[in-house]
């Protein structure tokens, strides 16, 4: 983090220390970079398993903060909302950003310059223009049956 400033229970550079199966609850959460992209809903071609990403996000998703809404109680009101874990990061990878730090890490790889771990401010992640913020639909705006006509054209 810049300046060697600690958030309480993170360490500098512990992604680059430790595995993903070691970090604390702490640690994993503060991977995530607040992009939101994981919370857009997304279309997988059944034949190719590739997945498309859709401008549509989900209905808890915040689209100023890129955060969930009720995270704490999402399964509530989205039952199906993955819980990303180190225990099943293998099975969801080819789904994930590939900006993102969960997928990234799993892959090898270091964290971008503006991801707030490594720039120390949150906002680093929409002033590089890599979240969804003030991007998206909301779902309920959208049929379901009208997702292909909202495809996010940006690379994911």
């Amino acid at each position: 983090m810049k300046n060697g400033s600690q958030k309480q229970g993170i360490h500098e550079g512990f992604w680059k220390k430790k595995s993903m199966s070691d970090m604390s609850r702490l640690e994993w959460e503060a991977l995530c970079d607040g992009c939101g992209k994981c919370c857009l809903n997304k279309l997988e071609n059944d034949e190719t398993c590739e997945v498309h990403y859709t401008k549509i996000a989900c209905r808890l998703l915040d689209n100023e903060s890129c955060k969930c809404s009720q995270y704490a109680i999402r399964h509530q009101f989205v039952p199906e909302c993955i819980v990303l874990t180190p225990k099943n990061i293998g099975e969801h990878a080819y789904w994930l950003p590939k900006t993102c730090a969960y997928y990234l890490i799993w892959k090898g790889k270091d964290l971008y310059a503006w991801h707030p771990l490594v720039s120390g401010t949150s906002n680093s992640v929409h002033e590089a223009n890599v979240s969804v913020q003030n991007k998206t639909i909301a779902e309920f705006e959208v049929s379901e049956d009208e997702w292909e006509d909202y495809l996010w054209e940006e690379e994911v």
